[in-house]
């Protein structure tokens, strides 16, 4: 490939990025403005959930007092475009359900989430890939009814609901490995004690996101092999494993790539779920706290951090993919 030609592919990725993170500026700002909306709509006082079950003791004076410093009888666009210039200035606010900045809120929680995350992701490319690539390779075989049957049962049933199975049998029934928490009660969080517990929570957070992608691997794989180059590749007479893994299966990787990026959305909401079933120490517990309590600064950080995440998984995919394979525009 000519030096003209890859600097002509690197300013169209570059423009791909610049494009796509122009756009995500406003979608960001419309999130936070539609979760401030919605909170203002909720039936729920947050004084109550500030106070907790000393708002029944609290005078009427020490409630208005409290009211008036958060900010509470302030109207809701007041209230936004306080949050807002605060953002500007580099102060995401404070949570007044936890009490704590929101900044620090998410410095302390986000690395557990993003570690669950990682890893999950890791398992479901792995399980994936093998599974899929095994069911192409043959098809119609044992192997492949199973998996294909498998992956249709699972495609419905929500993480929450494996992450309770996973409890009963691996971690209640058979004991191997803990119920839930970051730690044994106690313990320091070693790098021994964080594996044990991340095991059975990474693993069922990437089980729920394997039936789409292994049975996209396994309809992307066999349609690969029909085609010409990979006929000739057979007609050279190489073998049937150099055929598959050399020639077809590059070709299916690549749309894979892309619905890996289209499958952050879930992965983000079945990361919350999983945390919330394991007592996982990660955002998910802030979420729930901060939507029963209508924290707007809390719950808006976090509307606008995973609405990030979306975004950004869908460019690295498609920065991905138009980087693996040259005939795809990356200026679209």
């Amino acid at each position: 490939m000519s030096v003209a030609v890859v600097g002509s592919r690197c300013r169209e990725l570059a423009l791909l990025v610049a494009r796509r993170l122009a756009f995500a500026v406003p979608v960001l700002v419309i999130v936070a403005v539609g979760v401030f909306l919605l909170a203002a709509a909720s039936p729920f006082d947050p004084i109550y959930q500030y106070y907790g079950v000393d708002v029944f003791t609290a005078t009427a004076e020490d409630l208005a007092a409290t009211r008036a410093r958060l900010g509470l009888d302030d109207g809701v666009l007041t209230q936004l475009g306080r949050w807002l210039a605060g953002i500007a200035s580099g102060d995401l606010g404070t949570s007044r359900s936890l009490r704590q900045p929101v900044a620090q809120v998410i410095a302390e929680r986000l690395p557990w989430t993003l570690l669950l995350v990682t890893v999950a992701l890791v398992v479901a490319i792995v399980l994936s890939l093998v599974a899929g690539v095994v069911a192409a390779w043959c098809q119609g075989g044992l192997f492949d009814r199973m998996v294909t049957a498998i992956g249709h049962a699972m495609e419905g049933i929500p993480p929450f609901v494996l992450a309770l199975v996973a409890i009963a049998i691996f971690a209640l029934g058979l004991g191997w490995f803990p119920v839930a928490g970051l730690t044994d009660a106690g313990a320091p969080a070693s790098a021994e004690q964080v594996l044990r517990h991340l095991a059975l929570p990474a693993l069922v957070l990437g089980v729920s996101q394997t039936p789409w992608l292994v049975l996209h691997v396994r309809g992307s794989l066999l349609a690969a092999l029909g085609e010409d180059h990979v006929a000739g590749a057979r007609a050279r007479g190489l073998t049937e494993a150099t055929v598959v893994l050399r020639h077809a299966l590059p070709t299916a990787l690549l749309p894979f790539v892309t619905l890996l990026g289209t499958r952050v959305p879930e992965l983000v909401t079945g990361a919350v779920l999983v945390e919330t079933v394991f007592s996982w120490p990660g955002i998910a517990e802030a979420v729930v706290t901060a939507a029963l309590a209508v924290d707007f600064p809390l719950l808006a950080a976090l509307s606008v951090l995973a609405t990030a995440a979306v975004l950004l998984g869908s460019l690295a995919a498609d920065v991905a993919v138009a980087l693996a394979d040259p005939r795809v525009r990356a200026d679209g």
